[in-house]
């Protein structure tokens, strides 16, 4: 890489987003691929101007550039060895026009957030990929993707509406401000021009405009959009809608203004199971002109994946080996206007013969345990996959009229090939199949299989069905050798024609949609080398990224797992110990101190993994030396405690003395609690129930912050709470030695962690009687901790669970008028409780605020003390988000501190507000 190109880069980039090192440019250069490829140089940029600079700069000395949005694209197209340009922050600008008729979106904005902002104006995007939780707008756009219910008239180059793009010399261009576009149709003239010429001579080409028409009545994002050349005629829209797709190979897109659809409230779903293939497409046939949102199509493999989940029908085993189903689902505006549909549809189908049949319900629970079934493919061939082989998706368009011919096809192909686990499913409506299978590159043999099959289902898709090789997941290194086989060569010339056009030096993304290397997708293939079964089944999806406190800050999930395989692989190896020695070295703050190992990813893992559960792992063997430390811990936990509280009081009074805060010692700092079991009894009334109250050492050592509005302790105000609601929460002798052991498993010292859980559960039966007495815990992570560890006659509720099923019945709530905030603690998340949470506040406020982008507050236990940037890095868009709420809520001490701190307002647990705005039912 030139020289002078470093230098001006290194002027123009900070050097807290200029990345060279061996660990960042490893963990920056994975994508959801089966490839990789790592960067020489990684730059998070944070604005526009950044970026044209980089492009004029990169034109100058021919350095070729990626732009990466969220990294879930599946074909190779955001990955690179050159220079990869990663979405910051400052990417996340919305505008809403109108009662939702349209939205302006930066490219950083996460598809579902989009949604969230649309949806009380009864609308959303068009695109639904299955990644929306995780991708971002930027690579939706770029990837023209789409998803289960979007088909072709919803995606993105249908739904456009106005676009900024920053073009290889470094202009932009917004096609929503006439005075730029006025500007540019004289600068780019000649481009403009060009591109003019370009679509007059396609129109003239009658068979190439036939071709270009029939690819794209079919669901098709292989190549460049080519329907911009035939549906426009000002060069502005064909320049903005050949953008779509393009995949960062004709521009970088900084701003996106999309017509929404609308997002109907009422909806069903059935899942209708056919005795063959055959039958089951001819039934889409009949539904493609119904009133339904969605119909995939699931082969008896897909449903043989998951028949063994939890909630599933038990008949989903014993279906015949031809079987396939159609799970369908139909939304509407009334629920009159759904029956209706309803009817219809089932009418329209009432001929076919079914195997099995789950008529149609709006009931959540049903039409959510149906939608699992769907969901849960493809993340059930990863996780029975063979350790050291990838999961591979491929994303193929049929004829709707040749949909049955093309899964038969298909199939044979998977026996011909021995890809035994293979399973096809897919948005049955567009012809759009999807199929899954597993494929290790780590010997010839099996990259000459890999290699075979897809030249056979090249020639199967493209040639023999006159198909779509890519529908939704976009063109990537994957399927470039293959756009001229699909396409023909006049199309393909033309696609050379464009990228010339638009990126004459051969900068943007080079080997993505088009490549001179016919043998590109077989280069650069991803090992997945075997590094600890708790996390060997990841399919570095990037599905957890967006839920990770640490993400802003050091690394990711996904990329605490690849950097884990290279230190592994190079361990086994033996080779290049320098770079063994510095991504081990790196990985220690990087990776393992700056995890909170909350566990929020394994929410959002299709496959489940908690990387938290890795990094305890390796914290136990970092920390072998302090076993007997930790076990002294266990045996004096009581003595421990009380230090706590004498170092509250001290640090109080320095921090009064010195008259300042610090970075360790700030306003959100808690008392220290002084409250006794005898301070906190509720009346001696036989009509009271007792609850044994299990109260956190956290809350037992913390009281209030100092100056707070409600100073009592914790404990006194669940006391007082409870017993308007006719409980006594009782206290018993002993509590100050008790700990469920998470201080102690968050450090990876697990045999103290097991002393105390054994010494707690041994002490809550003696005090419950065996069971007999309920057990109230005021602390959500300990009851997460706890879950599944106590003896089962044991009947321990979390504090939100114990309110929402036995309190708030028996309360009269008041509701006050200023906003109140909620945190969600990831405990509370993984416990189920979200829901139950949000109802109880709401209860007691006319307006909810729960920020977004907010899942964990990084505080982690004691991580919050002694590493404050994670938690600042956690929580740094919260202030911002709830300036107008008059106080916060949630259900942990820790993560409480941290919020107080990043906030403005005081956060206190959900006890405080229930107390303040609850009568007893007798009372009111």
């Amino acid at each position: 890489m030139h020289p002078q190109f470093i230098q001006a880069v290194k002027q123009l980039i900070p050097t807290d987003r200029y990345f060279d090192d061996p660990l960042a440019t490893l963990a920056f250069g994975t994508d959801a691929s089966f490839y990789r490829l790592i960067p020489k140089l990684v730059l998070r940029v944070e604005s526009e101007a950044e970026v044209a600079q980089l492009l004029k700069l990169a034109n100058s000395y021919q350095v070729a550039l990626t732009f990466r949005a969220a990294g879930t694209s599946l074909s190779g197209q955001a990955v690179t060895d050159s220079v990869l340009l990663v979405l910051g922050e400052n990417w996340q600008q919305r505008q809403i026009r109108g009662l939702g008729e349209q939205i302006r979106l930066g490219p950083g904005v996460i598809g579902a957030q989009a949604n969230k902002w649309l949806l009380p104006y009864g609308r959303k995007i068009g695109p639904d990929p299955a990644s929306i939780n995780t991708c971002k707008i930027g690579g939706i756009v770029a990837n023209n993707a789409s998803g289960m219910c979007c088909g072709t008239a919803q995606n993105s180059f249908n739904t456009l509406a106005g676009m900024r793009v920053v073009l290889f010399d470094g202009t932009v261009l917004d096609t929503e401000d006439a005075e730029n576009v006025a500007a540019f149709r004289q600068s780019h003239a000649a481009l403009l021009q060009q591109l003019t010429t370009l679509a007059e001579q396609c129109r003239a080409n009658p068979e190439l405009s036939e071709k270009i028409r029939h690819k794209y009545r079919l669901k098709n994002t292989m190549g460049f959009s080519l329907n911009a050349l035939t549906e426009f005629t000002d060069p502005i829209d064909i320049l903005i809608h050949l953008m779509v797709g393009s995949e960062g190979c004709l521009g970088f897109i900084s701003s996106v203004t999309y017509h929404t659809v609308p997002e109907h409230p009422h909806k069903a779903s059935a899942l209708w199971v056919f005795p063959d293939i055959v039958s089951c497409c001819q039934a889409v046939t009949l539904l493609k002109s119904a009133p339904v949102s969605a119909v995939e199509l699931l082969d008896r493999r897909s449903l043989r994946s998951v028949q063994a989940k939890p909630g599933l029908p038990a008949w989903v085993a014993s279906l015949s080996d031809g079987a396939a189903a159609l799970l369908i689902e139909s939304r509407a505006a009334t629920a009159a206007a759904l029956a209706a549909q309803l009817s219809d549809i089932s009418a329209l189908l009432s001929d076919f013969p079914t195997e099995q049949r789950v008529d149609f319900s709006s009931d959540p629970k049903v039409y959510e345990q149906l939608w699992a079934i769907r969901k849960g493919t493809f993340p059930a061939v990863g996780a029975v996959r063979q350790t050291g082989t990838t999961v591979i998706i491929e994303d193929v368009t049929f004829p709707l009229a040749r949909l049955a011919e093309g899964v038969q096809a298909l199939q044979q192909l998977f026996d011909r090939y021995h890809y035994h686990e293979a399973i096809i499913f897919g948005h049955a409506l567009e012809g759009n199949l999807h199929f899954v299978f597993t494929q290790g590159f780590d010997d010839r043999t099996q990259v000459a299989r890999y290699e075979a099959f897809m030249q056979e289902v090249a020639q199967l898709v493209a040639v023999e069905f006159g198909g779509a090789l890519k529908a939704e997941h976009g063109t990537g290194r994957n399927m470039a050798p293959f756009v001229e086989l699909e396409w023909g060569t006049d199309a393909y010339q033309l696609m050379w024609q464009l990228k010339k056009l638009f990126d004459p030096k051969h900068i943007l993304n080079p080997d993505v949609v088009l490549s001179q290397d016919k043998n590109i997708h077989l280069k650069h293939l991803k090992a997945l080398p075997a590094t600890n079964p708790l996390v060997d089944k990841c399919i570095e999806c990037g599905f957890c990224e967006p839920v990770c406190p640490s993400r802003k800050l050091t690394l990711t999930p996904r990329q605490r797992i690849v950097a884990q395989r290279e230190i592994s692989r190079l361990t086994v190896s033996g080779e290049n110990s320098e770079q063994l020695a510095a991504l081990t070295k790196d990985y220690q703050y990087q990776g393992n101190a700056s995890c909170a190992a909350c566990g929020m990813c394994s929410t959002a893992c299709p496959v489940g993994i908690n990387t938290g559960d890795l990094t305890r792992q390796l914290r136990a063997a970092d920390n072998q030396g302090y076993q007997a430390l930790a076990g002294f811990a266990a045996r004096h936990f009581g003595g421990i405690t009380r230090l706590a509280r004498v170092g509250l009081r001290l640090g109080h009074f320095s921090n009064k003395l010195l008259g300042k805060a610090t970075p360790f010692w700030h306003k959100a700092m808690p008392t220290a609690n002084s409250a006794k079991a005898r301070d906190v009894a509720a009346p001696n009334d036989a009509a009271l129930k007792p609850v044994i109250y299990l109260s956190s050492c956290s809350n037992r050592v913390m009281a209030p912050m100092a100056g707070s509005k409600d100073t009592r302790s914790l404990q006194q105000v669940s006391a007082d709470l409870l017993a308007k609601a006719g409980y006594q929460l009782i206290m018993p002798e002993g509590l100050a030695s008790q700990c469920c052991g998470m201080p102690f498993q968050s450090k990876g010292q697990f045999a103290s962690q097991a002393t105390k859980q054994q010494q707690l559960n041994d002490w809550l039966l003696t005090h419950t009687k065996n069971g007999e007495i309920p057990v109230f815990s005021d602390t959500s992570p300990c009851s997460l901790t706890l879950k599944g560890k106590l003896d089962s006659r044991i009947k321990l509720y979390d504090s939100i669970d114990f309110i929402s099923d036995f309190v708030l019945p028996k309360l009269t709530l008041n509701k006050q008028s200023t906003p109140i905030a909620l945190h969600i603690s990831c405990s509370a998340t993984q416990l189920g409780q979200a829901e139950k949470l949000k109802q109880i506040v709401a209860a007691c406020t006319e307006q909810l605020v729960i920020p977004d982008g907010i899942s964990c507050c990084g505080f982690a236990g004691d991580k919050g003390f002694f590493m404050p940037e994670l938690n600042a890095s956690a929580l740094s868009n919260l202030a911002e988000q709830v300036s107008q709420c008059s106080q916060g809520v949630s259900s942990s001490r820790t993560c409480e501190i941290g919020l107080s701190r990043h906030s403005g307002i005081e956060y206190q647990h959900l006890v405080y507000l229930l107390e303040q705005q609850s009568l007893a039912k007798s009372q009111s």
